[in-house]
């Protein structure tokens, strides 16, 4: 009996996540639609598989962190991240938080039962396409993204939601003297001379999709 834990915060998603796995044979399919749901279910009923979305409820990172505490609470449960950031930069980050797959939400949905029953069975998965990606990045250091760490993609995501120092320190639970330290790192990193420049480089970079945003801690 396979039992698998899908984590989005779309009811669309959801419903044809649950129809396409229970078409393949999936005895239980369990749903979440927020980082503490689906944490807390990931606790309580201990699914075999995990396909979680890294944009939750308008913080589009949100879902990084989680895949990092569900794979702390369990290194052995194999996750797919589903999502619609392309950018080999926060693939790369998905998949040093823990995932062991990755796959693009605009794939077919064969792609996507490829991929779950790749990762179903501990191995990984990633389009040859994102595989390419991410491996030239470590010799593309013209990628804006590279040298962003963690937190400086985190509060870049905030950014790009219009919020200010105070916002984001509230969202990541740290001070406002560590939000515009990481945020004149970020200027120096991507060349942005003054704070509305490095806005709208955060915009530029991480807005192309409508889940774009922040990363919150899962509580």
């Amino acid at each position: 009996m396979t039992s698998v834990l899908v984590i989005d915060d779309h009811p669309i998603v959801l419903q044809g996540c649950r129809r396409l796995l229970e078409d393949a044979g999936v005895d239980r399919v369990l749903e979440a639609s927020t980082v503490l749901s689906g944490y807390r279910l990931f606790r309580r009923e201990k699914p075999d598989v995990v396909i979680i979305d890294l944009a939750l409820h308008g913080n589009g990172l949100s879902g990084l962190l989680l895949v990092q505490r569900l794979r702390a609470q369990n290194p052995r449960t194999p996750i797919l991240v589903f999502s619609m950031h392309g950018d080999p930069v926060i693939v790369s980050r998905a998949l040093e938080a823990g995932a062991t797959g990755y796959v693009l939400k605009d794939t077919s949905s064969g792609a996507l039962l490829e991929a779950f029953e790749k990762v179903r069975r501990g191995q990984p998965y990633m389009s040859h396409d994102l595989a390419m990606q991410i491996a030239l990045l470590g010799t593309r250091r013209e990628a804006p993204l590279a040298d962003i760490t963690p937190r400086e993609l985190q509060t870049l995501a905030l950014l790009a939601e219009g919020k200010d120092y105070t916002l984001i320190a509230d969202e990541l639970g740290i001070s406002y003297k560590t939000v515009a330290n990481t945020c004149s790192q970020l200027k120096v990193k991507l060349g942005a001379s003054s704070l509305p420049e490095l806005v709208r480089s955060s915009i530029q970079y991480l807005s192309a999709s409508p889940y774009a945003g922040a990363a919150r801690r899962a509580n």
